[in-house]
């Protein structure tokens, strides 16, 4: 009896932790509030919504991370009102198993003197656009996301 083929040996992936923050940027100035989305292509080459968000730097807090982050991927300055909530995945990348936490705020626009325009010059993002809020659980491309949607209008009763 001839031996049975053994699959090549396969080293363990190394685990990898990874911390980001962003969120939700709120213009609440006129009738309608909006919020700013960002869209990035996916590997199929479709435009995929979602919230603006990145790596926490060293030295940096989840909300300033927010903060920051949600500046650099659509333009716009906010300040944080609250937690949404976190959001935490798996996935492999280059050779690693990376586990991935996503603290996600909710963030009014500050910046009256500047206004209120969008700016897409992030290199990882496609589009930036400013949707009414009703219409944000319709555009999110993700379902966790979505859900973190549920808590926007507490908080906002919290500022008012």
């Amino acid at each position: 009896m001839p031996p049975v083929p053994q699959p090549p040996s396969r080293r363990p992936l190394r685990r990898v932790d990874e911390t980001s923050a962003g969120g939700l940027v709120l213009d609440r100035r006129g009738p309608g509030a909006r919020g700013a989305l960002i869209g990035r292509l996916d590997r199929r080459g479709r435009l995929l919504w979602s919230l603006p968000k990145g790596h926490v730097e060293a030295g940096e807090t989840e909300p300033q991370a927010a903060v920051r982050e949600v500046q650099e991927e659509t333009g716009i300055l906010g300040e944080v009102v609250g937690k949404l909530g976190t959001i935490d995945f798996w996935f492999v990348a280059d050779g690693r198993r990376v586990h991935k936490t996503v603290h996600h705020f909710l963030l009014l626009a500050v910046d009256p003197d500047r206004g209120l325009e969008l700016s897409d010059e992030d290199v990882e993002v496609s589009e930036v656009a400013w949707v009414p809020v009703a219409e944000l659980p319709a555009r999110l491309a993700y379902a966790d996301e979505r859900r973190l949607l549920e808590k926007v209008p507490d908080l906002l009763a919290e500022t008012a």
